[in-house]
């Protein structure tokens, strides 16, 4: 109870000096009133990272083999659901919340104390939640982003739940006291670690480094809690099919219209030069012969032409083919 009543103390004395800082202020981004105070910070933090958790973590990514590090994460991360099933269900997600009770359950009896992530083989998957998220599902907004020392990227939403954060942490209870803290640096340690590659990429690439890192994690931390709900009118007022798609929404578009229509078999009408006597080739092949003649002008096969042969067409006003200089009782050409 009194490490509880000390975290909850630590926070609301952060949040207060947050309020107080207000002097140190940049209006240039209205999400970041305190860009002064954050910047500031954000040098500090980078300090700290570049003498001591970036060494460490360069050493223990290094020396430690890849199956350690993972028994690691995953032992941690095994704790950490314990408190992402409890965020889950307050924020009513009770499928989620059993699914994390689910994965702590089989991790902790058949992972060998989480060691190995049973669970996500057994498609049970892994959620984050916290309880800045469980505020923000509860309404309550971000307010202004802030730059914790140490902890870095917050806001002050996030800043006010991060005692309970703590106080829901099962590490914290762990005794005797020096091996919470040794578990508490191996775990910031193996954090760091996990993203050493990343870091270097931002910055490699980025040319304002706070500016990125703010934006990046005021993002991440709204499409977090916007997670499992509809996006406000606002947001898809103007928009089309790509933007509503692209916030996580699949649509049903019905592409009807856009097909390409279906190529139709089309007739050989009868050329002008079959009008005009000319020979034309009539392939039958496909067709069922007919006992009655077509009408007049039309082109037909007669009984005694075969498929693909050329036979002349019938004269409008005579039942014989019109002359091609044949004698009488010479066969017709074909």
């Amino acid at each position: 109870m009194r490490l509880s009543a000390r975290l909850i103390g630590f926070g609301a004395g952060m949040a207060f000096a947050v309020l107080l800082s207000g002097c140190a202020t940049s209006k240039n981004n209205p999400n970041d009133p305190l860009e002064g105070f954050n910047r500031a910070m954000f040098s500090f933090n980078e300090k700290v990272d570049q003498v001591a958790l970036r060494p460490a973590s360069t050493v223990y990514k290094t020396l430690l083999p890849s199956f350690v590090q993972t028994g690691i994460g995953n032992f941690f991360g095994n704790l950490g659901d314990v408190w992402t099933a409890v965020n889950n269900l307050l924020q009513g997600k009770v499928e989620d919340g059993m699914s994390d009770v689910a994965r702590v359950m089989i991790n902790t009896f058949a992972g060998i104390g989480g060691l190995i992530d049973v669970a996500s083989d057994a498609n049970l998957p892994k959620h984050h939640e916290d309880f800045g998220q469980t505020l923000g599902k509860w309404g309550v907004g971000s307010g202004p982003y802030v730059v914790l020392p140490i902890l870095g990227p917050s806001t002050l939403r996030d800043t006010v739940a991060l005692p309970v954060d703590w106080t829901g942490d099962p590490w914290i209870y762990t005794t005797p006291v020096r091996v919470r803290n040794t578990g508490i640096v191996v775990r910031a340690v193996d954090q760091r670690a996990s993203v050493l590659d990343a870091t270097k990429l931002i910055d490699e690439v980025a040319i304002d480094k706070y500016e990125f890192m703010r934006d990046a994690y005021l993002q991440r931390r709204l499409s977090q809690v916007l997670e499992d709900k509809n996006q406000p009118d606002d947001l898809n007022k103007g928009g089309n099919a790509n933007e509503e798609s692209a916030s996580g929404d699949w649509q049903d578009v019905d592409d009807s219209s856009t097909k390409p229509p279906e190529k139709q078999p089309e007739d050989k009408p009868a050329s002008a030069d079959s009008a005009a006597g000319d020979w034309v080739t009539v392939d039958d092949s496909n067709a069922k012969p007919s006992e009655n003649q077509p009408a007049a002008g039309k082109v037909s096969a007669t009984p005694s032409a075969t498929p693909g042969t050329a036979v002349p067409p019938k004269d409008a006003n005579s039942k014989t083919a019109p002359s091609t200089g044949t004698q009488p009782g010479q066969p017709t050409p074909r």
